[in-house]
């Protein structure tokens, strides 16, 4: 999704070893204009989309109805890339 320009959202857990696993992910959102953000569990990742084991990497595809959230999610990302939080 994300090599297609179909993502609108990439969360990338940390402690995913080997970490070559997700090196490309920041690279390839940046280069598509992707929001990405990091958080600290793979476990945790898995079980916040639902999946009983630990996920490296998700993204969202369809906002659907969370879509003005999603919006303010991205935009709080951005903000604290920028410094301007």
């Amino acid at each position: 999704a994300v090599e297609r320009s179909q993502a609108k959202l990439v969360v990338i857990a940390e402690d995913v070893d080997p970490p070559e696993v997700i090196a490309h992910l920041p690279l390839l959102c940046d280069e598509r204009k992707i929001p990405y953000v990091f958080v600290l569990s793979k476990e945790q990742l898995g079980k916040s989309i639902g999946i009983d084991v630990p996920c490296a990497a998700a993204c969202i595809i369809r906002e659907g109805e969370a879509a003005g959230l999603l919006k303010e999610i991205v935009t709080r990302i951005d903000q604290v890339k920028r410094g301007t939080q």
